[in-house]
C-alpha cells in the first residue's frame, strides 16, 4: 500500500470552461498532503481529478497525466472504476448509508466489488477497518445498529472505515471535519496521523491550523478572478508554507491577510 502521484501539466474542464490550469506537483507516499486556497480556487475539483471523480458531471474532462508508480491513471487502458478503488475518498459531510447496520457500511464498497467473503472473513474486514478508523471499541457491541445513528464524528470515521475496507494505496479528503465539533476534528487529525504509516493521504482544508498540524507537505492554490482558471501556486514541507513561503500571495494567504 501507500503510492507516490505525480502530476504533470493538468488541466481540469467542465465543458470549455477551463476550471485548474497547469498543475504540476510530486505527492508523496506515506505523508500527508494539504491543499490550502480561498473558495472556489479548484482544490477539491483537484482532489476529485486524483481517483476520476470529477467525471460523473457530464462534460468533465482533463489534459495532462496523473501517474501513480508509473500508471498514468487516465490511460486509454485504464478503468475509471478500479482507481477509485485504488484511490479511496472521504466527502466533506459524513454519509453513511441510511438504511445500512455499521457492519454493513464497512462491507458496502469490498461487497461493491463483488467480492464474496465468508461470513468469518466478512467479521474480520469489519473489525480490521474498524480498528484503523479508531472506532472499533465504541461500536463494537452495536455492529447491527445503523450507522446514521451514530454521532457526526463516529459517522466520518466509520465513512473513513469504509473507505480503507477495500484496501485503497491512496485516500483523498475533502474537508473531513468541516462539519465536526472540535473534539471530533481532533478525533479525525489523530486518525490521519495514524493512516499515514499505511496510505499515501491528501486532504483539503480551510482551517489553516488543521494543514499545519496534520501536513508533510503543503500546496497552495489560488484564483486570480471569477471566471478565471485555479492555479497551483505554490508547494512545499508544510514549514516552510508556514513560515518562510517564497510567494507573497502564499504568506498573504497564510497569515489571514486574504481568504
Amino acid at each position: 500500500m501507500s503510492k507516490r502521484i505525480d502530476v504533470s501539466d493538468l488541466n481540469i474542464y467542465y465543458g470549455d470552461f477551463l476550471a485548474v490550469e497547469g498543475v504540476s506537483m510530486a505527492i508523496e507516499p506515506r505523508s500527508v498532503t494539504a491543499f490550502i486556497g480561498p473558495s472556489g480556487c479548484g482544490k477539491s475539483t483537484f482532489l476529485r481529478s486524483l481517483n476520476r471523480m470529477h467525471e460523473v458531471i457530464p462534460g468533465a474532462r482533463v489534459e495532462g497525466k496523473v501517474v501513480m508508480d508509473g500508471q498514468d491513471l487516465y490511460g486509454s487502458d485504464v478503468d475509471p472504476v478500479d482507481v477509485r478503488r485504488t484511490v479511496g475518498m472521504v466527502f466533506q459531510r459524513p454519509n453513511p448509508f441510511p438504511t445500512m447496520s455499521i457492519a454493513e457500511n464497512v462491507l458496502a464498497g469490498a461487497r461493491l466489488n463483488s467480492k464474496r467473503m465468508r461470513k468469518s472473513e466478512a467479521d474480520d474486514l469489519v473489525e480490521s477497518s474498524l480498528q484503523g478508523a479508531n472506532l472499533w471499541n465504541e461500536v463494537k457491541d452495536r455492529l447491527d445498529r445503523p450507522g446514521a445513528g451514530l454521532s457526526g464524528g463516529q459517522q466520518q470515521r466509520l465513512c473513513i472505515a469504509r473507505a480503507i475496507a477495500v484496501k485503497p494505496d491512496v485516500l483523498l479528503m475533502d474537508e473531513p471535519c468541516s462539519a465536526l465539533d472540535p473534539i471530533s476534528t481532533l478525533a479525525i487529525e489523530d486518525l490521519i496521523q495514524k493512516l499515514k504509516s499505511d496510505y499515501t493521504i491528501v486532504i483539503v482544508t480551510h482551517n489553516m491550523q488543521q494543514a499545519s498540524r496534520v501536513s508533510d507537505a503543503t500546496a497552495f492554490f489560488n484564483i486570480a478572478g471569477t471566471g478565471k482558471p485555479g492555479k497551483l501556486i505554490e508547494m512545499a514541507d508544510t514549514a516552510t508554507i508556514f513560515s518562510n513561503p517564497t510567494q507573497k500571495a502564499t504568506e498573504d494567504y497564510v497569515s489571514g491577510r486574504f481568504g
